[in-house]
């Protein structure tokens, strides 16, 4: 396969885009990704980013019941002795948010020492960040049942009850498995937990070093560190390869809410959720991969928990990374295509971690699959 050389962007600030697509790469290799409607990231007219309105979440709990006091004397009320009180709900709900089918799961220890022993917790939440459960479990009750449980319950509490949930920590494979297996879902082991991942980094960030019993040193539990990865990457099918790649990039405001990327013009891909704090001028690195077996490669990659690209500089070559933990090799890269490669990952570490991946049969057709990925942090 070869790779277009990318073409160098400009140092100058970008106005918000219109709604006509161009992805370019070196020379006179211009990429239209046709009718998916974004204007070119290498034009500038006024130089001013658009403005942007950031709702701010409104978290509320489930629970419909509050304390309430009143002024004056107040008679004491005494409740029926035949009538348990409702336990406290671990649901918290983000007003606003359209709820998802689709759940994301973790279950694991906690860099925090309570009495000695290690903070276990349970939290699940869905793609779209609708709700989170937050749970901790005693140190003796981390096991399939108590999981199950905790599970059942938030299904229970839940507006919309789930069809898939996802977990990315393969430490945990056998006991979620083991757990999801009599509840009425599809467990899926994925990297493509994003919202998950998102309230991990704020815990970690915000939660965990406030905790009494904090130890710094027992934090990191994610993804391995690339020094440490000796996996050997799988050679696609020659039916699945592509003839042509190139390393892109495209505006970060298309895909913000007006922008011209949406659900309806990317094929069979996926969206992950945008960070809304993350300058809308900025570029979104990515790889477009031209082959006239574009529909058969989209649809495969759509059967796959598609989480990431990324360039082994080392290796010199272009992998590609689904599921938990397997890889498939895309193509080798050269000296020329590997110092394109080194900015790809530049600008994937600059967003933190957003890139993405297009699909398509030449520059004039449009995309068979579109996806925006984030790549999971380290330490999760």
């Amino acid at each position: 396969p070869i790779l277009a050389t990318m073409m160098s962007t400009p140092s100058s600030r970008r106005p918000r885009p219109t709604r006509k697509m161009n992805i370019a790469s070196a020379g006179s290799c211009i990429l239209l990704l046709a009718r998916i409607g974004l204007a070119s990231a290498f034009v500038s007219s006024s130089g001013v980013p658009r403005s942007l309105r950031v709702p701010s979440p409104s978290w509320r709990a489930s629970s419909s019941s509050a304390l309430q006091l009143s002024s004056g004397e107040q008679q004491p009320v005494e409740a029926p002795p035949t009538t348990p009180a409702a336990p406290a709900s671990n649901m918290v709900k983000n007003d606003g948010v359209n709820p998802s089918t689709d759940w994301e799961l973790d279950c694991y220890s906690r860099p925090v020492l309570v009495d000695g022993k290690k903070l276990w917790e349970v939290l699940v939440t869905d793609s779209s960040g609708s709700f989170r459960v937050c749970e901790t479990l005693a140190s003796n009750k981390v096991n399939s049942k108590e999981l199950r449980r905790v599970v059942e319950e938030a299904i229970e509490e839940a507006d919309v009850k789930p069809n898939i949930v996802r977990f990315f920590r393969g430490a945990m494979f056998n006991m979620i498995n083991i757990a999801l297996s009599e509840v009425d879902v599809v467990a899926k082991p994925s990297r493509c937990t994003f919202s998950l991942a998102g309230w991990l980094e704020e815990r970690n960030r915000d939660v965990y070093p406030k905790m009494e019993g904090y130890r710094p040193t027992m934090a990191g539990g994610g993804p391995r560190a690339s020094f440490l990865d000796v996996r050997t990457p799988v050679k696609l099918p020659d039916s699945l390869r592509g003839e042509k790649y190139a390393f892109v990039s495209l505006p970060l405001a298309e895909f913000l809410e007006g922008g011209g990327v949406n659900d309806e013009n990317i094929g069979v891909g996926k969206l992950c959720p945008v960070d809304p704090t993350l300058p809308a001028d900025a570029f979104v690195q990515g790889v477009v991969i031209l082959t006239t077996r574009a529909s058969g490669l989209s649809s495969w990659l759509a059967g796959t928990e598609l989480s990431g690209f990324k360039c082994d500089l080392r290796k010199r070559t272009l992998v590609m990374e689904t599921d938990i933990d397997n890889q498939y090799l895309m193509a080798k890269l050269n000296d020329v295509q590997r110092q394109e490669g080194m900015a790809f990952e530049e600008g994937k570490d600059a967003l933190g971690g957003f890139h993405f991946v297009s699909v398509q049969v030449d520059e004039d057709e449009d995309p068979a699959g579109f996806w925006l990925l984030k790549e999971m942090p380290d330490g999760l």
